[in-house]
Formats: structure tokens, sequence, C-alpha cells
């Protein structure tokens, strides 16, 4: 069968299938880069209340993940681009040296701002290494081959999911949490050596440009509505000129790009997909699965080591719960989806999860045992399984195949800045209440506690006077009922949301492979077969 067939353009050799150890080896030097990406936050999540202790600033806490998830945002469409003009080797290898660089900087940092800004610099190659691992197995692996590979992607997102916590705890007690970024560095030196010495691809360079005034704008919009949610009742008044200042630039920004995007020839994010239904409304879950899911990334590990008295490596392992349910539930899901093309039901399903799940969670307090708190983890973690997966499954199925790569983009921007407001908003919630109780039970200079300098790490915590550190396990037992039951209240958002999803069948069916057997015997098979899509697991 001709290769020349397939729409995709040029695809390398290693597709083809001759050359299968070959097409393993880049796999598994995308996967060690892919793993960089995955496992940053779930480590940097459970060293951050020892990351506090040590530079201070409780008040900022949030903005350490925020800054990366929200440089991750920004920068994904670019490296999509420039990966399509220049070729996606090149590109590659740049996110990951870039990722180090903002991996050795944040090690380094020697207050909170610098390791913010270091962290921004960090998301910049991240948002470079997912967006490059995918299209290059898209480049590679023809989608009717790509579940003979499915394994090796399921096993990162295992021991990204189930290591990174248990490894970050671990790094922060025995060698300071200065190694949560340093770790990445031999890990990205193998994967820079793999890359450049096993993946081979064709060169290519287009003319279509960039919408850098696409880019900017939405750049610029969602910068704004996050400062406004971070600094919004903490830093600044809701009415401030601060606050309202912002509110107007990120409406006329979001409002300039989408005027620009009706205009350019090559949009950095085109509209017309949204005028698919289910595509909206997945968009909208999957915003929704990122809020929760780095909320309760960032904010579990403080309840478990402040409330519970678990150490850092304890605290990673106590998330156990919630990521082995999450893990199992996805690979279930995605089985049964694939094999049934049946999907509302786990969308549907995992919506009332998370709702229920976060509202458990908003019942703990300073009295809540492990075994209890680990089992409405679980529940969570089985609500955020079924959605995961899921979610892209249907915005891949809602675009045409010419828009795949911009659906499945616009799918993964969406989940990222999602999981920034997630971060920003419940942070701010958290600190507010943190510090309202603080001043409640030891009077207003309990306040200098939770803001600037705060010495909060759990070895801090037990130097303290009984009074003072119950005080404070009440505060975060506050805090953090605060954050799951606004939680729970927004994640009511996707629940609904599901039931007006349509059950449109999957490509790739019995249906659509009958139809292409046809169109092989009439010598057009190529193009049906390129059509297939089985990222359900």
């Amino acid at each position: 069968m001709s290769r020349t067939a397939a729409p995709t353009g040029d695809i390398p050799e290693q597709s083809t299938g001759r050359k299968p150890a070959g097409v393993r080896m880049v796999l598994f030097a995308l996967m060690i880069a892919m793993l960089l990406a995955m496992l940053d936050n779930m480590i940097v999540g459970t060293a951050m209340p020892t990351i506090v202790g040590e530079l201070g600033g409780l008040a900022h806490l949030s903005w350490v993940v925020t800054a990366y998830t929200l440089a991750t945002a920004a920068s994904t469409p670019i490296w999509g681009k420039l990966g399509d003009m220049y070729g996606r080797k090149g590109v590659f290898l740049t996110s990951i040296v870039l990722f180090l660089i903002g991996s050795a900087l944040s090690g380094m940092a020697q207050d909170m701002n610098q390791l913010i800004g270091f962290r921004a610099v960090q998301g910049l190659g991240a948002g470079g290494l997912m967006v490059g691992v995918m299209a290059i197995i898209g480049d590679l692996i023809p989608p009717r081959e790509r579940g003979k590979y499915q394994g090796m992607m399921a096993g990162v997102m295992a021991i990204a999911m189930i290591g990174g916590p248990l490894v970050g705890g671990t790094i922060t007690d025995h060698l300071g949490w200065r190694w949560s970024f340093y770790i990445n560095l031999p890990l990205g030196a193998i994967a820079l050596i793999m890359v450049t010495a096993v993946l081979h691809l064709p060169k290519k360079r287009s003319r279509t440009r960039i919408d850098y005034a696409g880019a900017a704008l939405l750049t610029i919009g969602i910068t704004s509505l996050v400062l406004i949610t971070t600094w919004g009742g903490t830093q600044y008044a809701w009415l401030s000129g601060q606050i309202v200042g912002l509110g107007v630039l990120g409406v006329v920004a979001l409002i300039a790009f989408l005027f620009v995007e009706r205009k350019v020839s090559d949009p950095v994010l085109p509209l017309h997909i949204f005028s698919n239904g289910n595509f909206s409304l997945v968009t909208v879950i999957g915003f929704l699965v990122g809020f929760v899911m780095f909320g309760s990334m960032t904010f579990l590990p403080l309840f478990q080591q402040s409330v519970q008295g678990a150490s850092a490596t304890n605290s990673g392992l106590l998330l156990l719960p919630m990521l082995l349910s999450m893990m199992v539930v996805s690979l279930i899901a995605g089985r049964v989806t694939t094999q049934t093309g049946r999907y509302k039901i786990f969308v549907t399903l995992g919506g009332a999860l998370i709702t229920a799940g976060l509202a458990l969670l908003a019942l703990m307090d300073t009295g809540t045992t492990r075994f209890t708190s680990g089992a409405y983890m679980a529940v969570l973690g089985a609500g955020m399984g079924c959605l995961m997966q899921t979610t892209m499954l249907i915005a891949q199925n809602s675009v045409e195949m010419k828009d795949m790569g911009v659906g499945s983009s616009s799918a993964t921007l969406f989940r990222t800045i999602g999981g920034s407001f997630g971060v920003a908003i419940l942070g701010a919630i958290f600190t507010n209440e943190v510090q309202s109780t603080m001043v409640a039970r030891l009077g207003k200079a309990a306040q200098k506690m939770t803001t600037g300098g705060a010495q909060m790490d759990p070895k801090g915590l037990a130097k303290l006077p009984a009074p003072v550190k119950d005080a404070y396990a009440h505060a975060v037992a506050s805090g953090t009922h605060h954050v799951f039951l606004w939680g729970a209240a927004i994640s009511v958002i996707g629940f609904v949301a599901a039931w007006f999803l349509k059950e449109v069948p999957l490509r790739g069916g019995p249906a659509a492979k009958a139809g292409a057997a046809a169109d092989a015997d009439a010598g057009a098979g190529a193009p049906a077969e390129r059509a297939v899509v089985v990222d359900a697991v």
C-alpha cells in the first residue's frame, strides 16, 4: 500500500512498521521527555509546604504552580506552530533545553519571587514538551497502529501520578526541596541524548505565519483574569483600581482576540471548532477537570502535613488512594469506550463522582483520620479517571480530521488554563480563610505567620507552642474545607454539562471499518485508514 495517499503529509519510514525496534527506541526517548513534564507538578506539589517554610510567602503559594501552568498554556500554541514551520526535532530539543534551564534556576531560587519567575521559564519549556511529544507520535505512528504502544504511555502516566508524590516527598525529606527541581537535569540529559541520536524526521520549512497577534492577545487576556483571581480580595480590594484595570484589560484583550481570530488566515485557535456542541461542552468539562485536579494536588498535601502530621514522604504516599483510583478507572473507561463506542455514561458518572468526592473532602477537620481522607480521595480519583481520557477522545471525535491537531491542542490548552484558574482561585480562598482563622484564634499578631516570611513547614510546626500549633491546624483545616466546598459547587457545572452531550458514534467503529475495507478494495483505502481514532486509553 502506498503511503503517498495518506493525507497527513510526509510520513517517516518508521511509521510504516518496517522498523518497530527503531520506533520503540524513539518512543522511549519521548516518554522520558513526557515524564519530565508530568512529574514536575506532582513532585513540587508535595514539596511546597517545605519550600514555603524556607522561603516564606504563603500568600504567594499558588503562584509557584500558577506561573508554571500559565506559561505552559500560553506557549503551547506557539511551540506547535514552530514545529510545523521549522521541523519538530529541533523545536522539541529547544523546549527540553529551556525546561532544564528553568529547572536549574528554580533549584537555586533564594526567595519566592525568584522561584515564581524561574517556574515561568520552566513552564515555557514544558509547553513544548507536551505538544512536541504528541505531534511527533502523530508523525511516526498512524492511528490504527498506535494501540501497540499504548502501554508505554499508560506506564508513564502511572509513574508520574503514583511515583511523583512519593519521589517528591523522599527528596524533600532526605535531600532538600531544591533537588525536587535538580532531579529533572539527569532525566533531561538522557532525553536530549536519546532524541538527538534516534529521532529522524524529514526537515521542512513552511511559509505559514505564526498568529503572533492572536497568541499575544490570548496570553494577555488569560494573564489578566488569573491575576484578578489571585489578587482580588487578598492583595487588593475587589473594587480597587488594580483589579478593575486588570478586568478591563482582560475583557478588551479577549474581545480583540476573537476579532483577530476571525480575520487571520491561520489562527492560533480557530473559532469554528466551537460550533460543534459536543466540543464546546467537553471543553468546559475539561477545564473543570484541570481546575479540580491541580487544586487537589496543591492543597491535599498541605492538609496532610499541617493537620494530620504526615511527613513530606508520607503525604505523597497518602495521595495513592486518589491516584490509583484515577489510573484504574481511566484505563477501564478507555477500554470499555474503545470496545463499545459508548462514552456519555463515563462523563456523566465522572461529573457526579467528582462533585461527591469534593463534598466529602470538605467534611475533613482536625479529627479526620487518614483512612477516612483516603476513602474520600478515592471517590474524587474515580471521578477524574472517568473524565481524563474520555474528554480528550470526545474532543477529537467532535472535529473534522483536518482539525484533529487543533482540536487536541485546544482541549489540552483549556485543561491547562483550568488548572491555572483552579490553583489561583482556590489559593485565594485558602489564604483568606487561614489568615482570618488565625486572627480569630490568636489575635491580629498571628496574621504575620501566614504572610511574608511565614515559617510554617512541618519541622517548624513541631517547635511551635501547643496553642499556636493547634490554631494553625484548625486554620488549615478551615481553609481546605472552604477550598473543597467551593470546588464541589463549581464541579456541578461539569455534571450538568455532561447531560447535554450527544452520543455521536466514534470514528473507527465497526461501521467505519467496514467502509474502510470497501474503500480499500476500490483502491481508496489509505485516507479512510488514516481517519481512525483509537486514543481512548
